[in-house]
């Protein structure tokens, strides 16, 4: 059911996995984590983007507002704003995606790749927890039906030694 990622490393996938945070329900990446993988400074990969604007419309890129961020800090234990004067830019998978095309070096495309690798094991995790969850409902509605039944009958002959 999974595909072999045996090429990325295990390690780099859990440290990618521990930057994708959810906002908006959509899973994003910020653009401080996203230049400290490709190792670039984020003023630089802000500045890729600003140059590439119509290649991120707001589905692939939008800023965190003030609240989003404050929650995402807390959660995250981010301990500062890292000398920062507005919120984060958050990037959707669609949005990494695309800064394939404009960060071009051998590390953004091996960096790429390995977060696309992580977000597809995120979503095969989530799919494969929601299909357990659903087993189990039906599961549990099963024996919920077969207890009724059994119930039904005990009180049936309870109610037959009382009459006799």
């Amino acid at each position: 059911m999974f595909a072999d990622y045996s090429s990325t490393p295990k390690m780099e996938l859990d440290i990618i996995r521990s930057r994708i945070h959810s906002v908006r329900d959509q899973q994003i990446m910020l653009d401080f984590d996203l230049a400290e993988l490709y190792e670039v400074e984020t003023r630089a990969l802000n500045q890729a983007v600003k140059r590439n604007s119509e290649r991120f419309p707001e589905d692939f890129m939008f800023q965190l507002d003030v609240d989003e961020w404050s929650d995402l800090k807390s959660q995250s234990v981010m301990s500062s704003w890292g000398g920062r004067r507005t919120p984060p830019y958050a990037f959707t998978e669609q949005g990494v995606s695309m800064l394939s095309s404009v960060l071009s070096s051998a590390k953004a495309i091996r960096v790429n790749i390995a977060i696309m690798r992580a977000f597809v094991l995120m979503r095969q995790f989530a799919l494969s927890h929601t299909e357990l969850t659903n087993q189990l409902k039906e599961l549990e509605q099963r024996y919920d039906r077969q207890f009724n039944d059994i119930f039904e009958a005990i009180g049936y002959l309870m109610e037959g030694e009382k009459r006799a």
